[in-house]
């Protein structure tokens, strides 16, 4: 074979360090804005296996590759962000043998194929099955805690179950490639919420104009990202849209409206997905230690003060019932003790309470202050939603139960409860009065929703409504703005 040596053009002549050294090369000039990009990066910085190109040069995969990024402009972006110029540029100069001397020589034209569709590939279909945008990153590193000096720490904002690339799903996406579906799986990974598709639809007509694409684009997103749940894959559900101010309980018979409160800017109310479980009536509230902190140590130890408060101090360990007067400052601050509110009228939680399974101990609940609901901007809550027609929703909650049990719940949140629990002796003759009058077979604490009913508390600033239209709502906790920053990259 070595008479054949002279006809041998070195620009011609393929070797594999030289197609990782033009890797190595690209790589170091991209920057990483992206999970994929990671990935990338590490897995040919260890000479992970060629996933493009081989002895044969590159075949009818680049091409279904390079059908799929040719529309990425569908999808807002720019195929400029996915290289689609530079893949279509070296595939042809592949196929054709047109290597000269430069830049063009056969082992660096392969080594920009192997990055360049590896990198569109992973962006692309990372992209559209995960989101561009991780929520937790974006969320979860908004609001640090206060008094961090030393090692900040933030408040969880986001705490949503949600699917995210590892290194299966990488490994699976290669697999994809060696078995030459590449074109199944990039339409395989397309977002399944039909929001997604309604919301890419407008980008390209006269509602781009009317909305703005990075309206419709930063809520595109929130539409990838895979939660544990969602909305349209129920029948009956209770969502709650934070920018809107609003709850909606649907089912297949009725749809349920009403205003709502949420957490102000410095207490926001964290984006959720849970199961509706029970309804609690006329429930006492554990006073958060911020509240303590900020409003209630001030006044430790003055039982007039807690008592036109309706609070009472118990010890966390045993749960027994401290005198006020033996609480002081010091006590209240340790963590040790806590402040209750008596369950009732005044009850800062109102008379109905709705409880789901969280991390961060938000509920849906009443509440005295029916002035709330007049207001427009309605985010001044300490992260709890409160809810202007909590009866309503227990109703539609509570489908399956019988009129008696509406009676009693009826009953319950018109009654005075505040003497229920307390030495008959130490109470007055007004009270003595009250306590006889009550019908304790009447009253109700608590009902389980059979069967529990989906709850989302969600963020979107363009959503769709029944007629048909679209409605837009002020990114109340300035939440778009850090999304459309990091899909920018991608424009």
């Amino acid at each position: 074979m070595s008479d054949y040596d002279s006809l041998r053009v070195g620009h011609y002549v393929v070797r594999s360090h030289k197609v990782y050294a033009e890797i190595e090369q690209l790589m170091l000039a991209d920057k990483v804005v992206c999970q994929a990009d990671r990935f990338i990066r590490n897995y040919y910085h260890d000479k992970g296996r060629f996933v493009w190109i081989g002895r044969f040069g590159v075949d009818q995969r680049a091409d279904s590759l390079l059908d799929h990024i040719g529309k990425v402009e569908a999808m807002g972006f720019s195929p400029k962000r996915f290289r689609v110029e530079e893949i279509a540029a070296d595939l042809q100069r592949m196929r054709t043998l047109q290597f000269d001397g430069h830049d063009n020589q056969a082992s660096k034209v392969l080594g920009r194929l192997e990055y360049n569709l590896t990198r569109a590939y992973l962006r692309y279909v990372v992209g559209q099955r995960f989101g561009f945008v991780n929520p937790r990153t974006v969320y979860n590193r908004l609001d640090p805690h206060d008094g961090d000096t030393i090692r900040v720490s933030y408040r969880t904002l986001y705490d949503v179950k949600t699917e995210s690339p590892d290194n299966h799903f990488y490994q699976m996406a290669f697999q994809k490639v060696r078995s030459d579906s590449v074109g199944a799986f990039m339409d395989e990974v397309e977002p399944s919420n039909p929001l997604y598709h309604r919301l890419k639809h407008m980008l390209h007509g006269d509602s781009a104009h009317l909305y703005g694409r990075q309206l419709i684009m930063v809520n595109m997103e929130r539409c990838r990202w895979r939660l544990s749940d969602e909305p349209y894959l129920h029948k009956r559900y209770v969502m709650v849209n934070i920018p809107s101010f609003h709850l909606v309980a649907k089912d297949e018979e009725e749809t349920l409206t009403m205003r709502m409160v949420c957490g102000s800017l410095k207490t926001k109310t964290p984006l959720l997905v849970s199961a509706l479980k029970r309804v609690d009536v006329n429930p006492q509230w554990i006073v958060p230690k911020s509240i303590v902190k900020s409003s209630i140590v001030h006044h430790a130890g003055s039982a007039p003060w807690f008592a036109s408060h309706r609070y009472f101090i118990r010890e966390r360990r045993t749960g027994k019932v401290v005198q006020v007067e033996r609480v002081n400052r010091d006590m209240l601050l340790s963590g040790e003790y806590m402040v209750v509110q008596e369950g009732g009228a005044g009850n800062s939680l109102g008379r109905i309470i709705f409880r789901f399974d969280n991390n961060l101990s938000i509920y849906l609940h009443d509440t005295p202050n029916r002035t709330v609901f007049g207001r427009d901007e309605r985010d001044i809550s300490h992260g709890c939603v409160r809810l202007e027609k909590p009866f309503q929703l227990a109703r539609f909650l509570l489908k399956e139960q019988s009129p008696e049990m509406f009676e009693k719940i009826n009953y319950s949140i018109n009654a005075d409860v505040s003497v229920l629990g307390k030495d008959r002796q130490l109470l007055t003759e007004q009270q003595q009065e009250v306590l006889d009058t009550l019908n304790k077979k009447m009253l109700v604490g608590q009902v389980r929703i059979k069967p529990q009913v989906p709850v989302f508390v969600l963020y979107y600033t363009l959503y769709p409504h029944d007629g048909g239209g679209w409605d837009t709502f002020r990114d109340v906790y300035g939440f778009d703005a850090p999304i459309w920053q990091r899909i920018s990259s991608f424009m």
